[in-house]
């Protein structure tokens, strides 16, 4: 298929770069052919930052990143109106925003007046500016980073932004193996601020179209459906959790298996792409109770009872 072949061509490429983390880097291919955005969650210096870029590069697509900091105003991100003399009129300077992958490093630390102004782009594709729209040039993914362990200075994100991320992505340390390799990277002289350097084979929009075109001949069962209902609906009803995931939660968790299926050379979605899909897509959306948080219940540990006690179909 169109799509395991994209997915096995970019992981390549991305390999030349990242060593390991391969669940975080399928997943964040998976979610650009989706036209979703992703928060990389993990302490610094996994190779967050180099991921996003590197991505870009190797896709073609234009790249902007912004350091959120409690100071970052929403025009910062966005743009805002200039007088210019010659014209004698206000015209909109377009901010950062305007381009195809946007890292927002470290998003939890701007307040949530900035975090807010990103609500519109993310879902709409585009920025409304003195009631005129300004559309994105697609394609446009947001990837966003937050640390797991740092909680002085920041501000956590407001649920109606958490829902606008399609996945969230847990970046874990690599094993010994995999660090030993990246340290003899480096010692062969590797640097991931001189990546232009590296022979990347670029990757057409294309090909991604051929892709999007393809997920739609991906068969679901009404059973599989079910399936993502009950565990969706099944998050609401839980005595663990304060607030279950959306409607949207669930689309997003059929599309995602769709592709999951798709990234294993099938046309067909069977449960384990919906398990596999449930917790990048879901653990975000659940908010906890706060006894729940007081035992230090996390949003894995439910899901990973639902899929447990959840009769799946056959």
């Amino acid at each position: 298929m169109i799509i395991n072949e994209f997915c096995i061509k970019m992981k390549k490429e991305l390999k030349k770069v990242i060593v390991g983390q391969d669940d975080a880097l399928e997943q964040i291919i998976l979610a650009f052919l989706a036209s979703g955005h992703v928060i990389l969650e993990g302490v610094p210096g996994l190779a967050k930052t180099v991921t996003a870029l590197t991505f870009s590069k190797i896709i073609g697509l234009n790249f902007n990143r912004i350091q959120f900091t409690p100071d970052l105003m929403p025009s910062d991100i966005l743009g805002t109106m200039i007088y210019n003399l010659e014209k004698s009129k206000f015209i909109f300077k377009q901010g950062p925003v305007f381009t195809n992958i946007l890292l927002g490093d470290e998003i939890n630390r701007a307040s949530p007046k900035t975090q807010s102004a990103l609500l519109e782009v993310m879902q709409e594709r585009q920025v409304t500016m003195d009631g005129v729209k300004y559309p994105m040039t697609p394609p446009f993914m947001v990837i966003a980073t937050q640390n797991p362990i740092e909680f002085e200075g920041t501000y956590p994100l407001p649920e109606a932004q958490l829902d606008r991320f399609m996945m969230k992505i847990i970046v874990d340390y690599p094993n010994k193996e995999m660090e030993l390799e990246v340290l003899q990277k480096f010692q062969n002289g590797f640097d991931s601020n001189r990546l232009d350097q590296i022979s990347f084979e670029k990757i057409e929009m294309k090909s991604v179209e051929k892709c999007q075109n393809e997920f739609q001949n991906i068969k679901v069962e009404t059973k599989i459906i079910e399936y993502i209902q009950s565990i969706c609906a099944s998050t609401r009803s839980h005595n663990a959790v304060h607030l279950g995931v959306s409607t949207r939660a669930a689309v997003y968790l059929l599309t995602i298996s769709k592709y999951f299926a798709a990234a294993e050379d099938r046309d067909y979605v069977i449960p384990d792409d919906v398990k596999k899909a449930a917790f990048p897509v879901l653990r975000h959306r659940i908010i906890l109770s706060a006894d729940a948080e007081i035992e230090n219940y996390k949003s894995d540990d439910i899901i990973r009872q639902l899929i447990e006690v959840i009769k799946v179909p056959r």
